[in-house]
């Protein structure tokens, strides 16, 4: 189900499509999350028993993938500043939904230019910016989401 839901996504990836109006909990768990996870585990730097090994897009159709992400994210962030998910909140939720849109743009650069070392500089960034979301409007009995998988947001270089 997860693989299915994560290539659904992945396919409107590239399309303006938009994103239809829901709860921002089920946005956040269905659809940011997924495409950010993308984004992040397209460049590590694993160390284990078996040694070094730095995990990063090795074709075109790779380094696609990530800068659909990338542009997929600042889709999200453009709905999360729509009235159906902005109702109701502070001012200071679009300056978060403005924050994930200017990081994407970052991200999608660094796509562009097969850049690993910015990739994986800017998935650092586009993590502080949902947390700093998540400080604020996540609520406080949640269990905050896990950083990046892998090496990306664990190991320094």
């Amino acid at each position: 189900m997860a693989c299915a839901m994560a290539a659904l996504l992945l396919h409107g990836c590239g399309r303006d499509q938009p994103v239809p109006a829901a709860d921002v909990r089920t946005l956040m768990l269905e659809q940011v999350q997924p495409v950010a996870q993308t984004y992040w585990d397209s460049v590590q730097y694993v160390s284990d028993s078996s040694g070094s090994h730095e995990i990063f897009p090795r074709n075109d159709a790779e380094w696609q993938r990530v800068e659909t992400a990338a542009k997929r994210l600042g889709a999200l962030g453009e709905a999360l500043k729509t009235p159906a998910y902005a109702n109701g909140r502070n001012a200071d939720w679009q300056d978060f939904a403005q924050g994930l849109i200017d990081v994407s743009k970052l991200a999608a650069q660094a796509a562009a230019e097969k850049n690993r070392d910015r990739i994986f500089e800017v998935g650092g960034t586009i993590y502080n910016v949902c947390a700093a979301c998540h400080q604020t409007y996540l609520p406080k009995t949640a269990t905050p989401p896990p950083p990046p998988s892998g090496a990306n947001a664990a190991t320094a270089r």
